[in-house]
């Protein structure tokens, strides 16, 4: 089992930034990929990156390219969201989950993803 606590949401105004963590204990030698979602109200939860837990290679949603880089401390079996020029239409309950299939390309659906955190909400006021 992997368990993954998130961290680091808030309230920040339009043009702001904020840095959400995820920290996976458990059986976490195992874990291939770890994903950032995020599900706004009466929306489905949507993809918005992730990165492969031995090369550190990273994929985005094109709605947050160039705004938010995920990142990941392998000592400390965390991984990092730092958002940037955040928008409203950011705002949502975001989710790291893990995936511990051995796959050739990064995971980006849902039900690729077998482990999931709690969720931090992020709101951006404009």
């Amino acid at each position: 089992q992997v368990q993954l606590v998130e961290s680091g949401g808030g309230l920040v105004q339009a043009g702001g930034s904020l840095r959400l963590s995820c920290a996976a204990s458990g059986r976490t030698f195992g874990i291939y990929n770890i994903g950032w979602f995020r599900q706004a109200p009466g929306k489905e939860r949507e993809f918005v990156a992730a990165i492969t837990w031995s090369d550190a290679g990273t994929y985005y949603a094109d709605s947050v390219k160039g705004r938010f880089t995920i990142s990941r401390n392998y000592a400390k079996n965390t991984v990092y969201l730092q958002m940037n020029s955040l928008k409203p239409e950011d705002t949502a309950v975001y989710y790291c989950a893990a995936d511990r299939t051995p796959r050739t390309v990064v995971a980006v659906l849902r039900y690729e993803y077998g482990y999931w955190g709690q969720g931090t909400q992020v709101t951006v006021s404009s």
